[in-house]
């Protein structure tokens, strides 16, 4: 049996795993007592965005340069959360230092420092962002980040490669 999903049903799926990844990542922050790092956050606000832009582009029929702007807004997103989540890897490995002090709560940083450079500490990271608090079969929350984020470009590559006409 083979399923032939339209432009718009394959978006809304990807929008709705984009939604149900930031779901899953609450539930695991309330179930285990978590407080995530600003990097954490980061890569929930990519998620959403990216199934806002899947949602967004269900409402458009896939000419050329909705095609186009689709393919290319939606790989740009993902990709900025494959370079997050690599950070966060990074940090977590002990690749890259942060200092410990460095860790700023999220509603500090926005009140207190001008917006581009509160994103600027929030791409830095925070100390606590080097702890691993918890895994999945021994998958960090920031490989498991990396791996969804790879498999929405691919779902981006599918989706423009399938209504290429």
């Amino acid at each position: 049996m083979k399923f032939n999903l339209s432009f718009k049903a394959i978006n809304l799926l990807a929008a709705l795993f984009s939604f149900f990844l930031v779901l899953t990542a609450l539930f695991i922050q309330e179930k285990f007592q978590l407080e995530p790092c600003p990097l954490c956050i980061t890569q929930r606000i990519i998620f959403i965005i990216a199934g806002g832009v899947f949602v967004l582009f269900s409402f458009f029929n896939p000419i050329k340069i909705i095609r186009l702007l689709h393919f290319f807004s939606l790989l740009l997103i993902n990709i900025t959360g494959v370079v997050f989540s690599v950070r966060h890897i990074l940090i977590q490995s002990k690749i890259i230092s942060v200092p410990a002090e460095c860790g700023l709560d999220l509603d500090y940083m926005f009140d207190s420092f001008p917006l581009s450079e509160a994103f600027g500490l929030l791409f830095r990271g925070a100390g606590d962002c080097s702890s691993i608090e918890w895994t999945l079969f021994g998958i960090t929350l920031p490989q498991l980040a990396l791996l969804n984020y790879l498999l929405l470009i691919f779902i981006t590559i599918y989706i423009f490669k399938k209504y290429q006409k």
